[in-house]
Parts: C-alpha cells; structure tokens; sequence
C-alpha cells in the first residue's frame, strides 16, 4: 500500500491532466507539461501511471465514475444551488476525451450511452428505440460544450462557468419541460417514421 503522500501527488497528477486534457486534448498535453502542472517530475508520473495513455485510462475512469455520480445526485435535484466548476471542468475533459478520434475515445462514449441506458430503464419513459434516445440525448448535452465559445458569444457570459452554466440549463430544463410538436402531429410524425425505420414490418 503507497504512502499518503504517493496517493497524494497521484491525484495531484490525475487532477492536472485532467484539466491540461479539458484545455488542450488528449495529443495536445505532454507529459512535461502535466508533471510540471502537478509539481512533480516525468519520472513520478511514469511511476504511477506508465505513460500517458496510462494516465488518461485512469482519468477516464475517475472523471466517469465522478459524473455518473453527480448525475444520480442530480436527479434527486440536490445539485441545483451550487454547481461546482470542478464538475464543468469534468465534463469538458469527457467531450475532449470521447471527440479524439481515438479507440479509447470510442470506447468513453460506448460505456456512457450504456450508463445511459441503464439510466432510462429506471426513468418512467417510454421510447420507441432506447439506444437512439439515449445516444441523440448524449450528443445534444455534449454540443451544449463543443459550441461553447459561440453560446458565450451570443449570450454574453461564459457558460463555462458557473453562472453562464446555470443559464443553459434553466433554458435546456425549459426546452425538455415543453412541448414543441403538437401531440397529434407527433404521432403522425412517429408512424411515418416508424415506417422508415422498420421498413420490413410494412410487408
């Protein structure tokens, strides 16, 4: 078993990258870099974690594991009054991480459509196709920070932080709240739909 102060500068390390990867991605953070951000030598954070990929499988695993987390403490609606910017940075790490092209990228956003998932089969909502739901539902939440420095732009505060945050998600909690198709023209839209889905059942 490490010492305090191992496990100490590990998360120091992990913390560092972490941020360094949400800022620069996964290519554009070295080593040296994230060493010199946790204040400890390259040396260290090979001994702790190998090399970089090894690094950023560990932080994959923290900031999934923190996030799924505060995503089930968020939905018994304790989180509303303090949205810790610590968690924005996490969640900027996750869309840096899963955008990167590579396969442990792919392999992030395999096992967040399949917490996702899960998720769902617990929520009283009835879909017609969960994985869909489930994988748009990702990707509309994940654009809320690709285009990040556009919505700052057009709404003139940093939604990056705290405050521009909670302006997204009053507007989201808004969007999901409210009807926006009539609910006789949504069903007509969902069998014509259907039909081009599952073309096989129309014979």
């Amino acid at each position: 078993m490490g010492s305090v102060s191992d496990l100490t500068a590990r998360a120091r390390i992990r913390d560092a990258a972490i941020a360094l990867f949400a800022e620069r991605g996964i290519e554009g953070a070295t080593i040296r870099d994230i060493a010199q951000a946790a204040g400890v030598s390259s040396g260290l954070l090979r001994h702790h974690f190998g090399s970089k990929e090894g690094l950023r499988d560990a932080c994959d695993e923290y900031v999934l594991s923190e996030l799924t987390g505060v995503s089930s403490r968020f939905t018994e609606m304790k989180l509303l009054d303090d949205i810790d910017p610590q968690i924005l940075l996490q969640q900027r790490y996750i869309v840096r991480s899963t955008m990167d092209g590579s396969p442990a990228g792919a392999a992030l956003f395999d096992r967040m459509i399949e917490y996702g998932e899960r998720w769902l089969q617990t929520a009283d909502l009835k879909v017609s196709d969960p994985r869909a739901f489930v994988a748009l539902l990702g990707a509309m939440k994940m654009s809320m920070f690709t285009m990040s420095d556009q919505l700052s732009r057009v709404l003139g505060t940093d939604v990056r932080q705290p405050q521009g945050w909670a302006r997204m998600l009053l507007a989201s909690i808004e969007i999901f709240s409210t009807p926006l198709v009539d609910p006789e023209l949504a069903g007509l839209a969902r069998e014509a739909l259907a039909r081009l889905v599952h073309p096989e059942e129309e014979q």
